[in-house]
C-alpha cells in the first residue's frame, strides 16, 4: 500500500519557503533538498535518481521543479496507472500546481490541498474530474474499486451522456455533479459482494470484512480465498486478517497478510476457546454479523467500513535506541524514526529529556538511572499491548546499557505476551567512539571496552581483566571511570596498567563529548590522575603503540597504526 505522507522534493534554496508552506498540510512530510544547494530534512545527491526512488516505493512526490523535468525523471518507470502514487509538479515560487500522475490515487485531491495551502488554482486536465467535480474511480479510504478496466469504461458512458443511480452507501458522491436518473441503465454499486458478471455496474467494495485464524493450518491464503468465495465475498472486502497473539512473528503470517492485501491483527486467545469465531467476538468492536464460522476461517461483515485499528491489536514493537553521545547529527536515523512512531518512550530521566521534544499524544516514562529492569519490565508490558515503545539509552544501547537488560528481562520471563512482542536493537555511537573520532583514531588497532564500576561485579573481576587487558597491549576504553561513591578506582585501575604501559604512553580524555561544553584532551598516562576525571569522562588508554603529532604546530591527531610490532 502506498504512504499517504509526501516527500516534498526541492533543488534550490529558491523554493524552500514555498516547501515549508506545502509542508505545514502534510503532517510528518518531510523536504528533500539536494545536497551543497538547499538544507532540508533529508538530503538527496541526484535528482533523477532520487526520484525514481521515491516513486518505486510508492511514495506520494511534489516536486517544486518544472513539470517536464519531474516527467523526464519517472519515465522509465511508467506501467501500471492502477498501482502509481500520487506526482504533482510546483512552482518554485508556488504560482501554479500541476498535477501528473496518480489520478486513482488521489492526485488531484492533494493538488486542491495543496493549492488551497498557497492561495492558487490548482490545474486539474481530468474530463470526469472537471465534469463531475470528483474522481469517480477514487474512492476513499475504506474502499476499493473493482476493476480499473470497468471503471474506465463506465465513466466514458457518462461522458458520452449516460446516466447512473446509486445502490449502497456512497456519501462521498452526495455533492457530486453527476447525471442521475432512477432508472439509469449504468449503476454505482457499493457492497461487499463479488461481482455479478453486469457490465452496466460500477462496483465498490467497502472494506467491511474481517478474517480470523488460528495460523495452525500452512495455506492460510487458501483457506481465506475459499471461505470469501463461498459467501460470495469479494477479496477486496477485506479489511484485516486475525490471528492469535502468541504466533505474532510467525513469517508464514506476515506473508499471508501481505497477499492478501490487508493489515495483520492480533487478540489474546481466550483460555477456554480458540477457534476463529471466538476470535472475532474477542476482537471487533464495532457492529458485524458472522459469515462463516467453521474453522480453520471464520469471517465477520461489519455494517461499515473497519478500521483496522479497531480489530484486536497491533502487534507491540520495542525499539532500544541509542541517542549517541548527544549531539543530534549523530543519532541513528533509525533511531530517530523509531521516536517519531513511538507511542511510550521509556529511559533514565536525562537520556529521555535528550530525546525530546515529544508530541503531545506520545507518553513519557523518565525513571531512575538504578532501576533499569524494572524499567525493561514496564516496556515489555507496554508493547505486549500493542503500543509502540521506544526504551533510550546514551551512546550505544548495547555497551553497559539498556540492550542487555531488556534481552535479560525477557530471558527470565517465559513470558510468552512479551515474547510476542516486535524487538529491535538500533546501535548508536557509544562514547568511545565518538571522543576517539575527535581524537583522532586511537581505536584503530585492537581495544576493550571496560567499565570501572562495581556496582554489578567484584572489583576482583575488574582488576583481574585490567592486567589481562594491559599485558595484552590492548587499547582500552574506561566507562564509569569514578563517582563520588568510589572516587579511588581510577587511580587503582592506573596503578595496574602503569605495571604494564610506560609513563610516555598517550591517554585521551573526553567529557560530554558530543553535548554543549564538551572537550577532548590527551597527556601522558605518567600525568593522569584521577581528580582530573569525573563520571561524564571516557578515559582512552592507549597501547604501546599510540602515537600523537601535531599538523602545521595546530591541529593535534591520535592514532593506534593498523599494524602491530613489539616494542
Amino acid at each position: 500500500m502506498n504512504s499517504t505522507v509526501p516527500a516534498i522534493v526541492i533543488l534550490g534554496a529558491g523554493a524552500l519557503e514555498t516547501a515549508r508552506r506545502i509542508q505545514t498540510r502534510y503532517p510528518g512530510a518531510q523536504i528533500h533538498g539536494l545536497a551543497g544547494r538547499v538544507e532540508g530534512d533529508v538530503a538527496y545527491s541526484e535528482l533523477s535518481a532520487h526520484l525514481r526512488e521515491l516513486y518505486a516505493r510508492g511514495t506520494p512526490l511534489v516536486a517544486l521543479c518544472a513539470a517536464g523535468i519531474v516527467i523526464r525523471c519517472i519515465a522509465p518507470l511508467l506501467s501500471d496507472k492502477g498501482a502509481e502514487p500520487p506526482v504533482l509538479a510546483v512552482a518554485e515560487d508556488g504560482s501554479a500546481v500541476v498535477p501528473l500522475l496518480g489520478g486513482l490515487a488521489g492526485v488531484n485531491r492533494m493538488a486542491r490541498e495543496i493549492a488551497d495551502a498557497l492561495g492558487v488554482s490548482p490545474a486539474i486536465t481530468t474530463s470526469g474530474e472537471l465534469r463531475f467535480g470528483t474522481c469517480v474511480l477514487n474512492p476513499p479510504d475504506g474502499y476499493a474499486l473493482s476493476s480499473l478496466t470497468q471503471g474506465k469504461r463506465f465513466v466514458s458512458d457518462l461522458l458520452a451522456g449516460e446516466s447512473t443511480r446509486i445502490e449502497g452507501e456512497a456519501p462521498w458522491l452526495d455533492d457530486a455533479r453527476l447525471p442521475r436518473s432512477a432508472d439509469a441503465r449504468l449503476v454505482i454499486r457499493v457492497t461487499p459482494q463479488a461481482w455479478n458478471g453486469s457490465a452496466d455496474e460500477l462496483l465498490i467494495h467497502p472494506r467491511s470484512v474481517v478474517a480470523a485464524t488460528d495460523g495452525l493450518d500452512g495455506d492460510i491464503v487458501g483457506h481465506v480465498q475459499h471461505a470469501l468465495s463461498a459467501s460470495g465475498i469479494a477479496g477486496l472486502s477485506l479489511a484485516a486478517l486475525l490471528v492469535p497473539i502468541e504466533r505474532a512473528g510467525e513469517v508464514t503470517l506476515t506473508e499471508a497478510a501481505a497477499t492478501l492485501g490487508v493489515t495483520l491483527r492480533f487478540v489474546a486467545t481466550p483460555a477456554t476457546d480458540s477457534k476463529p469465531h471466538t476470535l472475532l467476538a474477542a476482537a471487533m468492536r464495532v457492529p458485524h454479523d458472522i459469515l462463516a464460522g467453521d474453522s480453520p476461517v471464520a469471517l465477520a461483515l461489519a455494517h461499515a467500513p473497519v478500521d483496522p485499528s479497531s480489530v484486536g491489536q497491533a502487534r507491540g514493537r520495542l525499539s532500544v535506541i541509542g541517542l549517541g553521545p548527544g549531539d543530534a547529527r549523530l543519532m541513528a536515523p533509525a533511531a530517530r524514526a523509531a521516536l517519531d512512531a513511538a507511542t511510550d518512550v521509556l529511559g533514565y530521566e536525562t537520556y529521555v529529556t535528550m530525546a525530546g521534544p515529544f508530541r503531545a499524544d506520545q507518553r513519557v516514562h523518565g525513571t531512575d538511572n538504578r532501576e533499569e529492569m524494572q524499567r525493561a519490565r514496564h516496556a515489555f508490558e507496554l508493547a505486549a499491548e500493542g503500543r509502540s515503545v521506544v526504551m533510550v539509552s546514551s551512546g550505544d544501547p548495547g555497551v553497559f546499557a539498556m540492550a542487555a537488560a531488556v534481552l535479560e528481562a525477557l530471558h527470565e520471563s517465559g513470558n510468552a505476551r512479551w515474547g510476542s512482542v516486535e524487538l529491535e536493537i538500533v546501535p548508536g555511537v557509544s562514547a568511545a567512539m565518538a571522543t576517539a573520532a575527535q581524537a583522532g583514531a586511537p581505536l584503530g588497532h585492537d581495544f576493550c571496552m571496560l567499565s570501572l564500576s562495581d556496582n554489578l561485579k567484584p572489583w576482583e573481576v575488574i582488576e583481574n581483566r585490567l592486567r589481562h587487558a594491559a599485558g595484552a597491549d590492548l587499547v582500552m576504553a574506561f566507562y564509569n571511570p569514578v563517582s563520588r561513591a568510589r572516587p579511588w578506582q581510577l587511580d587503582k585501575a592506573l596503578d595496574i596498567v602503569r605495571e604494564f604501559r610506560s609513563p610516555e604512553t598517550t591517554v585521551v580524555l573526553g567529557r560530554n563529548v558530543g553535548r554543549p561544553g564538551g572537550q577532548v584532551r590527551h597527556m601522558s598516562l605518567g600525568e593522569l590522575r584521577g581528580e582530573m576525571v569525573d563520571m561524564r569522562t571516557m578515559v582512552i588508554i592507549g597501547s604501546s603503540l599510540t602515537r600523537a603529532f601535531s599538523v602545521n604546530g595546530k591541529t593535534q591527531w591520535i592514532y593506534t597504526p593498523r599494524w602491530y610490532r613489539q616494542v
